[in-house]
């Protein structure tokens, strides 16, 4: 049958300013949950992928972070912070962690639920009321670059977006060219 589809409403993301991350990422008092919320932000991971994080992953030499069988099955790389790397080295020494970057009490991959729970934790404590999730840590790593002026093709390399159009989506929500403009009002 050629029946025509309806279209998909296209919801733009849920982003958080550079003052509300800070804030937020301020929150944890856990030294493992701080450094798992700079990981996913500072390197616009999917929650899976920090999951998924081995130690062998991080390469402070290249200051580079390996982000293996991602969405789709593709291996990609993205940016290692140095704020966040001084704080993993931290965290490796108290921690020590075996295999995975992250792991629960008995061993083996934190859990998904775990890193929800500890952002909605924060999220609340930092008194934002904006309807975020662990993904718009993301969204707001792709939009911070963008609006610090990174070009859109080094975004989708970073972000492992197989398509432009999904990098895309970014263009809607920055404010980097909104700003300029001067309502005839004014």
């Amino acid at each position: 049958y050629n029946l025509p589809r309806s279209k998909k409403p296209q919801k733009l993301p849920t982003i958080l300013s550079e003052e509300e991350i800070t804030t937020l990422l301020d929150q944890p008092e856990n030294l493992k949950h701080k450094c798992i919320l700079f990981l996913i932000y500072s390197a616009g991971l999917r929650i899976s992928e920090a999951v998924h994080m081995k130690v062998a992953d991080i390469d402070s030499k290249r200051n580079l972070i390996f982000i293996r069988g991602a969405k789709g099955k593709k291996d990609r790389t993205s940016l290692l912070s140095q704020k966040l790397l001084i704080m993993l080295r931290e965290y490796y020494r108290i921690y020590r962690p075996k295999e995975y970057l992250f792991e629960g009490e008995t061993g083996g991959q934190y859990s998904v639920t775990t890193i929800q729970k500890v952002f909605n934790k924060a999220l609340k404590a930092s008194g934002i009321k904006k309807k975020a999730t662990v993904h718009s840590l993301r969204h707001s790593f792709a939009t911070h670059l963008l609006e610090h002026g990174t070009d859109l093709r080094y975004i989708q390399e970073l972000l492992g977006h197989e398509s432009s159009k999904t990098t895309e989506i970014y263009t809607h929500v920055t404010k980097k060219a909104v700003d300029k403009i001067v309502s005839p009002l004014d």
